[in-house]
C-alpha cells in the first residue's frame, strides 16, 4: 500500500521495485579478485584455473584450506599449486610462499604467464556459448507463452560470474609483474639455519615456525580485519609445497609409526583456525602417496575444507590404454565444503581428467 500512495508500482519490465535494504556491516567486502557466491553468500577467489572452479563449485571461499594429493613425480600437483599463485599475482593479492626443497623465490620465478588478450577468452569458451545457446533455444520451447515476457531467471549464475584467468605455460611471468607483487617466503633451510630447533605442543619444529609466520603477517598487516579503518582491504594467498615431507622434520612418509603422529593434524587445527578468522585462502600439497599410516590421511582429509587428488598416468596401464589418450592423469574430488549448507554441489565431481596441452592446462569429462 505503501508503494501504491507513493506513485511506485511495478516497473514496465515486470521487476518488483522493492529492494531490501542490507546493514553495511552484513556486507561482502569489495576485494579485486573475489566475487560473492550466489549459492552461499561467502567470498570466492578463484584457484587460477577455471575448470577447477567450475568442479569446486564457482572457486575456493575466502578463509577454506584447499588441499592438493600430489601426483607420483608432483609434476602436475605443483602445477596446480603455481597457478594459484599466479592468480594471485594477477589479481594484487598478497603471497606466502612456504616450502622445504624449491626456494619460493624460484617458484615465483617459474610461473605461468597470464594470457590477457580477449581474443583467447573467446576461443576457450566458444564450446561453452555454444552449449549454451542451444539450452535456451531448447527451454525457450518449454516455456508457456503467457510466461516468455517475463523477466529471465539465470539457471546457474556461477558460469555467468565467472572469475579467474588463463594462463600460459610454456611462457614465464614476466619480472614486471613480480616485482609489483608483494608477498613473504618461509623457505624451511633458512628458519631452522636461522632459529633454534624450538618444539612445542608435540609439533615438528618446521611447523611450528611456519605457524608463527602466518600468524605475524596476518596480525602485522591486517588481514584478521583489525584495522577497520583501512579502505583499500587485500587477500593473503598462502601456498605451502609438500607438507609432511620428510625436508619438513616429520616423519609420516617413512614409517607407519611415526614418533609424532599428530604433528601435522595439530598443525591443519591450528591453520584453519588462522584461516577462518581472516581473508585468506591457502593451497597446501601433500604427498599422500607416501604417507604408510592411512588413518592419519583421513585426519588430514578431515581437518581439510577442500580436498582434490591427482593421478597421473606416467609409468602406469593407462598411459598406452586407447581410451585415455588425449589426457595426462585424472582427477579425484574428494572433498567439496559446505558452506553455510547442509549439502554440497557435486555435480560435474565424477569422471574427471586433465589435459595438459602445449599452452593450457584444463581439466575435462572423461565421459
Amino acid at each position: 500500500m505503501a508503494a501504491l500512495a507513493t506513485g511506485g508500482g511495478m516497473p514496465s519490465d515486470g521487476a518488483t521495485s522493492f529492494q531490501r535494504k542490507v546493514p553495511a556491516s552484513s556486507r561482502l567486502a569489495t576485494i579485486a579478485g573475489t566475487r560473492p557466491s550466489v549459492r552461499h553468500g561467502q567470498l570466492l577467489l578463484s584457484s587460477g584455473l577455471p575448470s577447477l572452479d567450475c568442479v569446486l563449485g564457482g572457486g575456493l571461499a575466502v578463509g577454506t584450506l584447499l588441499l592438493i594429493e600430489e601426483d607420483k613425480y608432483s609434476i602436475y600437483s605443483n602445477l596446480l599449486f603455481k597457478y594459484f599463485l599466479a592468480e594471485g599475482i594477477v589479481c594484487g593479492h598478497n603471497l606466502f610462499v612456504a616450502s622445504a626443497k624449491e626456494d619460493p623465490a624460484d617458484i615465483l620465478k617459474e610461473l605461468p604467464a597470464p594470457l590477457f588478450d580477449d581474443a583467447h577468452k573467446n576461443q576457450v569458451n566458444e564450446k561453452e556459448t555454444a552449449i549454451k545457446s542451444k539450452q535456451e533455444s531448447q527451454e525457450s520451447m518449454k516455456i508457456a507463452w503467457r510466461y516468455q515476457n517475463l523477466p529471465r531467471i539465470e539457471v546457474s549464475p556461477a558460469a555467468s560470474a565467472r572469475i579467474g584467468h588463463y594462463y600460459d605455460v610454456s611462457k614465464m611471468v614476466s619480472p614486471e609483474l613480480l616485482q609489483s607483487t608483494k608477498w613473504h617466503r618461509f623457505f624451511v633451510p633458512e628458519e631452522m639455519s636461522l632459529h633454534p630447533e624450538i618444539k612445542t605442543c608435540n609439533m615438528t619444529c618446521g611447523y611450528t615456525r611456519l605457524l608463527q609466520s602466518i600468524q605475524r603477517i596476518i596480525y602485522q598487516e591486517g588481514f584478521d580485519g583489525s584495522y577497520p579503518q583501512k579502505k583499500q582491504k587485500n587477500i593473503l594467498r598462502i601456498g605451502i609445497q609438500s607438507l609432511g615431507s620428510v625436508l619438513w622434520g616429520d616423519d609420516i612418509c617413512c614409517t607407519d609409526n611415526p614418533e609424532d603422529i599428530y604433528s601435522l593434524t595439530k598443525f591443519l587445527y591450528v591453520l584453519r583456525g588462522l584461516l577462518r578468522m581472516s581473508l585468506s585462502a591457502c593451497i597446501i600439497t601433500v604427498p599422500a602417496h607416501l604417507i604408510q599410516n592411512k588413518a592419519i590421511m583421513e585426519r588430514v582429509t578431515n581437518l581439510s575444507d577442500t580436498v582434490v587428488g591427482l593421478e597421473s598416468f606416467i609409468g602406469s596401464e593407462r598411459e598406452t590404454n586407447p581410451l585415455y589418450k588425449d589426457y595426462q592423469g585424472l582427477i579425484h574430488v574428494h572433498k567439496i565444503p559446505r558452506l553455510n549448507s547442509l549439502i554440497c554441489d557435486v555435480s560435474g565431481t565424477k569422471d574427471l581428467a586433465f589435459r595438459l596441452k602445449r599452452k593450457l592446462f584444463t581439466i575435462e569429462s572423461a565421459s
